[in-house]
């Protein structure tokens, strides 16, 4: 017996009911989706760096935008955080090869306000990348800190200093020359005075680097002092010595790859030495014309080098170009250097003596007085033992580099 009409429709009903509540759920997932696509739509067009409506996309009167090549690194962390405690708004852009992305979010937190600090993943030999990165930031300033920066790597890889400081120089020239950026403050080296006849050296001392970085970078100074003579710019060149310490108040430190210990800073050797990374200090060299037989070096503590720029982009000025030696003016031999490490470290690290390295000079020091005459500037932090004090304390506090919590410490 068929069923009646009656017995067929009832269920029927009820699956009617079940389509209308399946199709008002569907309904209201649909207008969910929608309302959260233009929620996250309009976050972005109000987050920094979405094109055209950030904040950092327009100058603003009262504010100097900076933008900090290698701001991830060691000396450029270190200038944007005194830049931003001195109200700056600052773009890092760093392709972290040798910065840490741990120093950004640092900054970060430090300074989580909007329009504050923003940070940019890219690549400055990327030419497109770098004018697309001027055309939807409108920057007031350039510090061109980025670059590998090892003497000794530079013997061996050349090219690559070359293309990374040279060519890369090139491209940030061209941007600024294209998007009418008029201010640059540019990260040298005293590697391109190379070995001078005569101590101290001054801005006048002639330039014959004798090794690849210092070539390099004197190629980049001689390109921007040519491009700044027509082109109304405000440009400070500063020579580093070389650079020590960390902040003061141990919030960055100086964190360079594993695999580039052999090529780096002598301060980075002598804590490994003493954190036992490493078994014991290579000092290369001992056989050289000074006192003790090994190098003589001026060290510059990392505070009062990003003090010189900070004075340096307040002093820029329009068809002017400024060349400064930026050191304290004090030679201390490698030996000397090994002993304060060793006191401020209180371990006594073992020392292996061996053969000069390839490319390295025998005495450079500075002659700083035409920044303090010009700029106002001298160094501060010059108590040898007290910077790698501070530098010590960051180091054990950080045992991975920026991997490794403060709370770690020991």
């Amino acid at each position: 017996m068929l069923p009646s009409s009656r017995s067929r429709s009832q269920p029927r009903a009820g699956m009617d009911y079940l389509d209308t509540r399946r199709k008002r759920h569907f309904a209201g997932k649909i207008f969910t989706v929608a309302f959260l696509t233009v929620v996250c739509i309009f976050i972005l067009k109000h987050s920094p760096g979405f094109s055209g409506t950030s904040v950092f996309s327009q100058h603003e009167q009262g504010v100097t935008h900076v933008l900090v090549t290698g701001g991830a690194g060691y000396i450029g962390s270190h200038a944007s955080l005194r830049l931003l405690k001195d109200s700056y708004r600052v773009t890092i852009v760093d392709n972290l090869s040798r910065g840490n992305i741990g120093a950004i979010k640092i900054l970060q937190e430090l300074f989580p306000e909007p329009g504050r600090l923003q940070f940019i993943f890219a690549d400055l030999g990327d030419a497109k990348v770098v004018d697309r990165i001027f055309a939807q930031n409108a920057f007031d300033a350039v510090m061109h800190f980025a670059a590998v920066a090892y003497v000794g790597e530079s013997t061996l890889e050349p090219l690559r200093y070359y293309h990374n400081i040279t060519a890369n120089t090139l491209i940030i020239l061209e941007a600024m020359a294209k998007h009418g950026v008029k201010t640059l403050i540019y990260s040298s080296t005293c590697a391109t005075y190379g070995e001078p006849e005569k101590m101290p050296i001054t801005e006048k001392t002639p330039q014959n680097p004798i090794n690849p970085y210092g070539k390099a970078k004197k190629m980049a100074e001689d390109m921007i002092l040519d491009f700044s003579k027509n082109a109304n710019m405000a440009v400070m060149i500063l020579r580093y010595f070389n650079v020590i310490g960390s902040d003061p108040e141990g919030r960055l430190g100086e964190a360079p790859r594993p695999e580039l210990r052999e090529h780096g800073r002598i301060s980075g050797a002598c804590f490994d030495a003493a954190r036992g990374i490493i078994s014991g200090l290579k000092v290369k060299g001992t056989d050289y014309p000074t006192q003790d037989g090994t190098c003589i070096r001026d060290y510059i503590d990392v505070t009062d080098l990003v003090d010189a720029h900070v004075k340096a982009l307040d002093n820029a000025r329009p068809k002017n170009v400024g060349i400064y030696n930026v050191g304290t003016g004090k030679g201390r031999s490698v030996r000397e250097f090994v002993e304060a490490c060793k006191k401020a470290t209180g371990v006594d690290i073992k020392v292996d003596y061996l053969e000069r390295r390839p490319g390295d000079y025998a005495e450079v020091y500075s002659d700083p007085s035409k920044i303090y005459q010009e700029l106002n500037w001298t160094a501060k932090y010059t108590d040898l033992e007290e910077s790698l004090k501070v530098a010590w304390k960051w180091q054990k506090s950080h045992r991975n580099g920026y991997g490794t919590s403060s709370a770690m410490s020991s």
